[in-house]
This record gives C-alpha cells, sequence and structure tokens, in this order.
C-alpha cells in the first residue's frame, strides 16, 4: 500500500527531485509550495507522512511543526524536517518544534526514501508532544 505524503517545500528543484523518488517507490505525493498552505492541506488530508522544509515563505517550518502537533488528527502523523539548515542546535530545534526526525540538505536519493520508511513503519515509538 502506498503512503499518502505531504511535502511542504518552497524550492521547485527539490520538490521535483523528491516527489520522484517518493513515487518512484510507489507513494502519493502531494505538494505544498509554502507553510500556511501545508498546514492548511495537513488539516484537510491528514497525510501518513510530512516532509518539512524549514525556511518556508509565509510561515516558516517551526511554527508549521508546532501548529501541525496543536491539531488532535495530526498528532501522531511524522513528521520530518528536510532542510538545509545545518549548524549547531538546528536539530534540536526543529525536534523541539514538532518533528520526529531531521534529513540535511542535500539529501542522497541513494538512501533517502529508505531514511524516511522508518518513520512510517508499523509499531513505530509514537512521539508524544505536551
Amino acid at each position: 500500500m502506498s503512503r499518502r505524503i505531504l511535502l511542504i517545500e518552497d524550492n521547485e528543484q527539490n520538490r521535483y527531485l523528491l516527489t520522484f523518488l517518493l513515487e518512484q517507490n510507489g507513494d502519493c505525493v502531494r505538494l505544498a509550495e509554502d507553510g500556511l498552505r501545508g498546514v492548511e492541506m495537513a488539516r484537510a488530508e491528514t497525510p501518513d507522512l510530512i516532509l518539512l522544509d524549514i525556511q518556508l515563505p509565509r510561515m516558516d517550518g517551526y511554527a508549521v511543526a508546532a501548529a501541525l502537533r496543536q491539531t488532535e488528527a495530526l498528532r501522531k502523523v511524522p513528521i520530518v524536517a528536510v532542510t538545509s539548515y545545518a549548524m549547531a542546535g538546528d536539530r534540536e530545534k526543529a525536534l523541539a518544534a514538532g518533528c520526529d526526525g531531521y534529513i540535511e540538505k542535500p539529501i542522497n536519493p541513494d538512501t533517502f526514501v529508505a531514511e524516511i520508511a522508518q518513520f512510517t513503519q508499523p509499531g513505530r515509538a509514537i512521539r508524544e508532544m505536551p
């Protein structure tokens, strides 16, 4: 069964690459080009996984993750930050905002699908947010 993945990413080249990799894996990918639209789509569709850039127009990824975690239906949906933010503390900031995982850009196309697969495995630990 294919996963329903919401990709919240403003860069067209990144959207193309990630969508290509995921669809080649059999996943169904929906796209949002800014943070506010991503929150709206997640609330309307309840995807199986959310891939989230941090540097976004209209609402940054930290605010998006926090807003999604405040929505009851989305509290158990895994959110993985896929971002070029790679300075000390950026990973911790993404996790504190509500992300379950963190992958630095540029991604490795050979391992990306396997990296995110761990977040949709049956029996994975559900992260509880305060």
